[in-house]
């Protein structure tokens, strides 16, 4: 009887191998294909602003060149997609990983900067939509990301052709940070928060003396000053205002001290991809 069973199980087994060998051999579409035509056919659905497709093109790229000068051309091309794709979590951790992998690639620059773009667009977004919800509930932290990658990349690449375009953006984001405590201060003072608003507004002038927000910052001061009984401050705030901003639209009713600023983005366009980074 074990004779038997075991005569069943060898000739199953020789039927299972026959079988397999009757099965149609699997293939894979990009496997003898080029490195280089990889890279074009993955570029060809990037112009077509198919980057789903890109991305896979990319990944297939890198996984069969692993040690080719096409691997990590690729990786920051897939950053990149993923930027265009609008998906900055996946396009952050692709820097990262490129940043990790390649310390001393000739372009990590250009890795360091496009860090700074998707924060920055984070932030935009932020700012886009800031007046439907309570300035006081959101915190403007792609703003303080996107100026500390900016940031980084003009302290360790100091000679980088993306270091103007990064002190351009910072000195931006420098303003936007302080517009919008200004922003917050304005919020409070209108709903009678004389005390809150106060301190917003003392923030922006202490935190960023530079920027053109400190003038209205100063304004808000004024009244809170005067909303909270406190008439040698007003006074004294009054007269520095009056020395360095002589001619202020805030002043007898010429403005509101709530201008909309949310829309001083537009200055900048398209940014370059990985491609244009090659030195």
């Amino acid at each position: 009887m074990q004779k038997k069973l075991s005569v069943l199980v060898v000739t199953g087994a020789l039927l299972g191998l026959s079988a397999c060998g009757l099965l149609p051999e699997r293939t894979d579409e990009n496997k003898n294909v080029s490195a280089s035509k990889l890279y074009a056919d993955a570029q060809e659905e990037m112009a077509g602003g198919h980057y789903e497709a890109a991305i896979k093109l990319f990944e297939r790229l890198e996984s069969n060149y692993p040690f080719g000068t096409y691997a990590a051309q690729a990786q920051m091309e897939i950053a990149y997609a993923h930027y265009k794709a609008q998906d900055p979590a996946e396009a952050l951790a692709a820097v990262e990983r490129f940043i990790k992998l390649h310390p001393n690639h000739p372009n990590v620059d250009y890795m360091y900067y496009l860090r700074g773009l998707i924060n920055f667009n984070d932030q935009i977004g932020f700012l886009s939509i800031i007046y439907s919800q309570d300035p006081s509930e959101r915190d403007p932290k792609a703003t303080r990301e996107a100026f500390a990658a900016f940031k980084e990349l003009v302290d360790k690449f100091p000679n980088s052709k993306y270091a103007p375009d990064s002190r351009d953006r910072m000195n931006y984001l420098v303003d936007a940070m302080a517009k919008y405590e200004v922003h917050v201060a304005n919020y409070y003072y209108r709903r009678g928060a004389y005390l809150a608003a106060l301190n917003r507004a003392q923030g922006a002038v202490t935190q960023f003396s530079q920027s053109p927000a400190r003038e209205e910052a100063l304004f808000i001061m004024i009244r809170c000053y005067d909303k909270l009984g406190m008439p040698e401050l007003r006074d004294d705030t009054q007269r520095v205002f009056t020395q360095n901003y002589p001619d202020s639209r805030f002043m007898g009713g010429k403005g509101t001290g709530d201008a909309p600023w949310w829309k001083f983005w537009a200055k900048w366009g398209s940014q370059p991809g990985p491609k244009d980074a090659v030195k």
